[in-house]
């Protein structure tokens, strides 16, 4: 996140350099220390690795092609008790498709915490690599390699995906990958990306609902079959029950989503924000319903402007699958990692005046907001939802006047007022 010409602007690299020097050595200190513990209990008392026991429970079935299992709590809970002693009491939902289970059967194999470690290093390898893929595209970005690695630890979303033990890095792979392939046109591979999707299917909305709209044909295309063809593994592997099960589960997810969301505080899409605001469920769904229209509005908007960098389109897709996700919790928020450096790359590209000062600071609120959400049950109010929807708008309106400009990305720094 920087600016470098936009006079005026308060977001300066020594600035954003010492900021997140304090959250990463906040963060990242302060798990180490909870993580201190002998055995799988972390000083707050919760499992070491969180929801990752459930993938590993998850890969247990898988090994031992166990798909009656699958959607079953109480089989699965009795499960991690035998494999894990120390994660005896916990429970998760089942909401994941079957083939899911299959990609985990290689971790269980090995005792849990050599698993988690494991996962930890691949998820940090997959966030790195993404990182320095969208970097290394960025020309204007070279000269502030540092700072963007500082910048890329102490995102508050990627601390929460290594604590969560969650699998929110490969849908930052998938947009990663599908944001090159627009780039060189290669539009079939690219819906075969991001029909890799389906093992969070709430992510793909935005993408399915977009390029449906633009008839983008080759893009769906690829998508349908990606999405197909692995949903197809699971049946091949288990047979049809599973996958059966599967269905009428997300027909049912609105029943057990309080059983899914335990923490809404700890969401930032619009149907929690609503949810939140506003405790009556009639008024807060049609409200979800409407701000989520009005959302892919702007975002379909965007696209069909030929005069939109490719940049500012897809930082406008990944905000638009955050907010309208029916449920997304604050790790899977590393898909805005991306955006983060494309928006502000076209900030640097655009010439000085007030509006890209403002949209710069409302990129500095996407990044730094999602630290302060557990407030939200007390306010009520998720504001990294309010920053992202105002900067939607604002790319929107800006976009409409930008001229088509070479890609590049860079954060946004204020180099002009300071020695480097």
């Amino acid at each position: 996140m920087m600016s470098a010409h936009n006079s005026g602007t308060w977001l300066t690299a020594k600035r954003l350099r010492a900021h997140g020097t304090i959250l990463l050595v906040c963060w990242w200190s302060l798990y180490a220390w909870n993580l201190g513990t002998p055995g799988l209990r972390d000083r707050a008392g919760n499992l070491k690795g969180t929801d990752f026991l459930h993938f590993y429970t998850l890969g247990s079935l898988a090994a031992a092609r166990n798909g009656v299992a699958l959607y079953d709590m109480n089989a699965q809970a009795t499960l991690a008790t035998k494999r894990v002693p120390q994660s005896a009491g916990i429970r998760y939902l089942p909401l994941y498709p079957p083939q899911v289970s299959i990609f985990f059967a290689p971790l269980a194999h090995f005792s849990y915490p050599a698993a988690l470690a494991m996962w930890w290093l691949f998820c940090t390898a997959i966030y790195g690599v993404c990182c320095y893929a969208i970097w290394r595209a960025c020309p204007k970005l070279w000269d502030y390699g540092a700072l963007v690695f500082l910048l890329a630890l102490a995102f508050p979303p990627f601390f929460h995906l290594i604590a969560w033990g969650q699998t929110s890095a490969l849908a930052l792979l998938c947009f990663t990958a599908a944001f090159f392939l627009f780039r060189n046109q290669r539009d079939f591979l690219a819906g075969l990306v991001l029909g890799c999707l389906v093992f969070k299917p709430q992510l793909g909305i935005a993408a399915a609902i977009l390029f449906f709209s633009l008839a983008r044909w080759k893009v769906v295309t690829g998508a349908v079959l990606s999405g197909a063809a692995q949903l197809w593994i699971g049946v091949l592997y288990y047979g049809w029950e599973p996958l059966r099960q599967w269905w009428a589960l997300l027909a049912n997810a609105n029943r057990v989503m309080p059983l899914l969301e335990p923490k809404p505080y700890q969401t930032h899409s619009l149907r929690t924000f609503w949810s939140m605001l506003l405790p009556w469920y009639p008024i807060s769904l049609g409200l979800y319903v409407l701000s989520s229209a009005v959302v892919l509005y702007v975002l379909v908007a965007c696209w069909k402007r030929d005069s939109t960098p490719l940049s500012l389109k897809y930082s406008a897709l990944l905000l638009t699958t955050v907010l309208v996700a029916p449920h997304l919790t604050v790790y899977d928020l590393v898909i805005l990692a991306p955006a983060v450096l494309l928006m502000a790359d076209w900030l640097l590209l655009q010439p000085p005046s007030r509006s890209t000062n403002t949209l710069a600071t409302l990129l500095y609120f996407v990044y730094v907001l999602p630290l302060i959400g557990p407030f939200a049950r007390w306010t009520h109010v998720q504001l990294s939802v309010v920053a992202m929807m105002i900067t939607m708008f604002f790319l929107w309106r800006m976009s409409a006047s930008s001229r088509h400009r070479p890609e590049g990305c860079a954060a946004f720094v204020s180099a002009g007022t300071e020695q480097r």
